[in-house]
């Protein structure tokens, strides 16, 4: 905005009058809307375009706009255009600077178009380019987990269920759990991606115009798959938004459970990790401490994105046909929601990259054999026994162990067999960690093979999307 023009409102329809200040102070959107100046500049430069090419405005005028509008996206983005919360909108920012650079030729801009699918377009254009941001932040958070777990394919570690020691696997085809659980994120960012690249310009306010316009034109030059085929479903949906949000909330909890693992891991309890200094805290009153702030923020982030997409929904629900303008209030959630997404990726990301991993204390932590009773089990299970007569028999081999204070793996055989006759001397092989992860070599499971395996195949796709 020139520093000289003074700001009025732009009315939106004659209605006598002016409207109360509290009404236009509960108007109000710039504050958030206002993210999304780059994707209104740019839908009304293809919409112009489109409308010289149909005759509907001149061609040298549609030029002077285009050109114009360039200008007034450089000065959003070097944060000249002071946002003014009298002119509402960020599609009234950019048309009374427009005004001011091209005197009444803005007026031909808004012809066959209206506030309604003008935002619906912007939108559409947003998470698009969301959905790209994000899958790359995911993306750069895989390759380090990845990188990881290449450097630890020989780290051994109990596996957890209910936090309790569990059976033993590689730190590898631990960090590798995360990394499928990120491309089924990704997957979901692609399909929200797939559905948002549609224009709903030309639908109007909710029936469309008489104006001779080219949808799939404006579509094309956008970059977008097509045009929606219901006007009044075009001006009112915010599936894609939805969607978006639902995406980057489960993203967001996948993160917020790498984030709990940074924090146990880091404690002295556990010990088997350690954060560089560089994402870690220190405490303002105990100098010992060394905080695992960036997985405490990950769990936090994780709650806000949730509230994200809880606010949409409610935002959404009940509305009737057409457009509402409860439908303003869908920005903040829709804006916020990818970028603290992309900000957690990377920065957990960073901390992962950067972090040492103890392996001595993983390797101790797998005990002496508990962690390999299920083992004992499938040894009786090979011989014929019935799996639930080989648990009951490990079980007793196992309360009697604690009962003596003797791990597992030091009970001898002799002391084996009286739990069940099917166990031999060659029992005693079961409790070796590093052996029986060597018998687990199922499609998916932490045998050695199938953990290298999934690395190279990981390793190819990632480094592919790279180039």
């Amino acid at each position: 905005m020139s520093p000289k023009t003074k700001s009025k409102p732009v009315s939106r329809a004659a209605l006598a009058g002016e409207a109360d200040p509290r009404l236009v102070a509960l108007s109000v959107s710039i504050q958030d809307d206002g993210a999304l100046y780059a994707e209104d500049i740019r839908g009304s430069q293809a919409h112009v375009t489109m409308l010289a090419e149909q005759g509907i405005v001149p061609k040298a005028a549609a030029r002077r706009i285009v050109a114009a509008l360039d200008q007034v996206r450089a000065e959003f983005a070097a944060g000249k255009i002071r946002l003014d919360p009298a002119l509402e909108d960020v599609h009234t920012h950019v048309e009374r600077r427009l005004g001011e650079l091209v005197g009444a030729d803005a007026g031909y801009l808004h012809a066959g178009r209206s506030r309604n699918d003008q935002v619906a377009l912007d939108e559409r254009l947003f998470i698009v380019a969301a959905c790209d941001r994000c899958d790359a932040a995911l993306g750069r958070l895989q390759r380090a987990l990845v990188a990881r777990g290449r450097e630890h394919e020989r780290t051994i570690l109990p596996g957890y269920t209910h936090l309790q020691r569990a059976q033993p696997v590689s730190l590898a085809h631990h960090l590798l759990a995360h990394v499928e659980a990120f491309a089924r994120d990704r997957d979901r960012l692609a399909d929200v991606r797939r559905r948002a690249a549609v224009s709903p310009l030309g639908s109007g306010a909710l029936a469309g115009t008489t104006l001779p316009i080219d949808r799939e034109a404006t579509a094309r030059a956008l970059g977008l798959a097509g045009v929606t085929q219901n006007s009044l479903d075009a001006v009112s949906d915010r599936d894609s938004a939805i969607e978006l949000l639902f995406a980057c909330a489960l993203a967001a909890v996948h993160l917020s459970r790498v984030g709990e693992e940074i924090v146990l891991w880091t404690t002295k309890e556990f010990g088997f990790m350690s954060l560089a200094d560089a994402f870690a805290t220190g405490s303002s009153l105990m100098p010992q401490k060394k905080n695992p702030d960036v997985g405490e923020l990950a769990r936090g982030r994780a709650g806000r994105a949730i509230g994200d997409l809880v606010a949409l929904l409610a935002i959404v629900k009940s509305l009737p046909l057409s457009y509402n303008r409860d439908m303003q209030e869908d920005k903040r959630p829709l804006i916020g929601g990818p970028d603290a997404l992309v900000l957690t990726a990377d920065a957990v990301a960073g901390a992962i990259e950067t972090a040492t991993f103890h392996a001595d204390r993983m390797e101790e932590a797998l005990g002496s054999g508990e962690a390999l009773a299920t083992d004992a089990a499938e040894y009786l299970v090979e011989r014929g026994v019935p799996f639930r007569e080989a648990h009951e028999a490990v079980g007793k081999a196992a309360a009697f162990s604690s009962a003596a204070g003797r791990p597992l793996a030091k009970l001898t055989a002799e002391e084996w067999s009286r739990f069940h006759p099917a166990f031999q001397k060659d029992v005693l092989r079961c409790f070796d960690a590093r052996k029986s992860l060597a018998r687990r070599e199922l499609p998916g499971a932490p045998g050695p093979k199938q953990v290298a395996r999934q690395l190279a195949r990981w390793e190819k796709a990632l480094a592919k999307e790279s180039r």
